[in-house]
């Protein structure tokens, strides 16, 4: 806490926040950095192994099986939260769960499940894309026009 706030406070709220500060539990930064390096790179080594079951099982050129296994990934990641699974992972692994595939899927299945008691539109709808911010809602529309563009000027 600043100096400047300490002197507004009495002795007593002095003596609780050193008090406070003793008990706090401390950081293990090592630690947590070790477990968000595993976490996410196991999620990093199932997608690609996910992906390289696409290129020699499903046939797919290595350029083309990125597609399905982002979805895979997405798939693999909203099932785990809605049994509860990832929430619990990603409490036990901090930012190691925040691969940006699975990190979003998983905040986004979050919202939908918390919210889903307020309907589809407003509840689920509504507070989904509240998460996902206006950038990520304009990302989607823009690739959706612009995929639909590019069908139909280059057949």
């Amino acid at each position: 806490m600043a100096n400047n706030k300490k002197k507004k406070l009495t002795p007593v709220q002095q003596e609780y926040i050193e008090l406070a500060s003793r008990r706090e539990p401390k950081r293990t930064v090592l630690a947590n950095c070790i477990r968000a390096f595993l976490v996410g790179g196991l999620i990093c080594l199932i997608g690609q192994g996910i992906q390289d079951m696409f290129v020699h099982l499903g046939g797919f050129e290595k350029e083309k099986a990125s597609n399905p296994t982002v979805a895979v990934l997405i798939l693999i990641s909203v099932i785990l939260t809605s049994i509860g699974v990832y929430d619990k992972l990603a409490q036990w692994a901090g930012a190691g769960s925040a691969v940006p595939v699975t990190g979003f899927a998983n905040s986004m299945a979050s919202a939908a499940i918390e919210h889903r008691s307020e309907g589809l539109v407003l509840g689920v709808g509504g507070n989904m894309f509240k998460l996902a911010g206006a950038v990520i809602v304009f990302g989607a529309v823009a690739a959706f026009i612009v995929g639909i563009l590019k069908l139909i000027f280059n057949p």
